[in-house]
């Protein structure tokens, strides 16, 4: 794989971290900002509106740029973003933070996906993906259980100013290695936008969105609330809490890397055999969750049927937009993204029901079982051969 897609994984390290390490940090931000801890799981669901509502806007508007300019600019603000997170004490100043670092990301993401794309064969999509998703995943490994556990020990602002200086290597390594290019020769060649936002009109593309975030949303439903589960349920002390994040991180490297090399070819086979197991693991996560040992093993197993589920649905995306180009990337993240928004949101309702903190598991179980439902349904749209159709589309060479 091309040197360029490892220093995109590297920003997206910095960014992964700062998207999931509200996992950790919700109780103690609840507590300073003087808010309850469902209102503060809305700062996971603003992120996702943002990147949501950002990632075609900003990708539309980018699609001209030179391609190093914008990744640097992403990078920048979403820097900036978060050290203004740091120094407030406004509950809807941190709200407002999230939603602009969530602009920033959604347009280098965006960005990111397309140039991972057609920095290698078309036939390899997959492949690329999982090494840009990397980033993501070690940021679940390394990154939000560090966040976690620094916020333990020095307050939640420390984790905010950490991911701020995270971003500053992560910048240069995209000026140095990221081949600028006049804006003009970048876009010369591709289709027109409005041919590019045409591709939405395709069912199998809107299928495969569809299911993407369904999955995602039953991930960040239960990701978002697993620091309760961990100290309410399972009786653990708050470090522990960073023990079940490095675990479901690491369960995610796992499921992303062997998916990566199924999903281009055998994409069938990863939902099929992963599907079910994922659908049952979330309510037995729920009526173990009192028992500490079941509750590590089931919290990697989820972190990586999910991240393997997800990241073949959404290289199914790029396959399906390849006659978009440069908007394909924003529509696997738009795909990524709602389940992100609908997740915290769905999770959090539940929490006031006789459930409990347990709530979010079952829901995530509901969700995913959506998913399932409907894939069997369209199921020839998952187990087509990857390599037909519209993945056959030329793509541009990166910019």
């Amino acid at each position: 794989m091309p040197l360029p897609l490892y220093l995109l994984a590297l920003a997206l390290f910095a960014m992964g971290t700062s998207e999931f390490m509200l996992a950790g940090l919700l109780p103690d931000i609840a507590s300073d900002l003087d808010v309850t801890v469902g209102t503060a799981g809305a700062l996971t669901s603003a992120f996702a509106v943002g990147m949501i509502v950002g990632a075609p806007l900003v990708a539309a508007l980018a699609r001209n740029w030179p391609g190093r300019s914008s990744l640097l600019g992403f990078v920048l603000v979403f820097s900036a973003a978060h050290a203004v997170a740091a120094a407030t004490a406004s509950f809807p100043v941190l709200f407002a933070t999230r939603v602009v670092a969530a602009l920033a990301n959604a347009g280098f993401l965006a960005v990111a996906l397309t140039a991972a794309a057609t920095l290698v064969s078309p036939d390899k999509k997959g492949r690329a993906l999982a090494v840009l998703l990397s980033g993501t995943t070690v940021a679940t490994i390394a990154g939000v259980p560090g966040g976690s556990m620094l916020g333990t020990l020095l307050g939640w602002r420390a984790t905010f100013w950490a991911v701020a200086v995270l971003c500053v290597p992560a910048a240069l390594g995209i000026f140095k290695a990221i081949p600028a290019r006049p804006a003009k020769e970048a876009a010369a060649g591709g289709p027109a936008l409005r041919s590019e936002l045409a591709q939405l009109r395709n069912p199998r593309l809107l299928l495969v969105m569809l299911l993407g975030a369904l999955v995602n949303a039953a991930t960040f439903g239960s990701f978002t609330f697993l620091a309760p589960v961990v100290t309410d349920n399972a009786g653990l002390d708050e470090l522990w809490i960073s023990v079940v994040l490095v675990l479901f991180g690491a369960g995610s490297f796992v499921g992303v890397t062997l998916a990566g090399r199924l999903s281009d070819r055998r994409p069938g086979l990863v939902v099929a055999a992963g599907g079910p197991p994922l659908l049952i693991g979330w309510p037995v996560l729920a009526l173990l969750a009192d028992e500490p040992v079941a509750l590590l093993i089931l919290v990697f197993v989820q972190g990586a049927l999910s991240f393997a589920l997800g990241s073949t649905l959404i290289t199914r995306v790029l396959y399906e937009a390849a006659g978009a180009p440069t908007m394909a990337g924003s529509y696997a993240t738009a795909a990524l993204n709602v389940g992100a928004a609908a997740g915290p949101l769905i999770a959090a309702a539940t929490l006031g029901t006789t459930a409990g903190s347990l709530g979010p598991l079952w829901a995530s179980g509901l969700l995913v079982l959506v998913a399932l439902l409907v894939g069997f349904l369209f199921r020839g749209v998952i187990l087509s051969d990857a390599r037909g159709g519209s993945s056959a589309v030329r793509t541009p060479r990166p910019r």
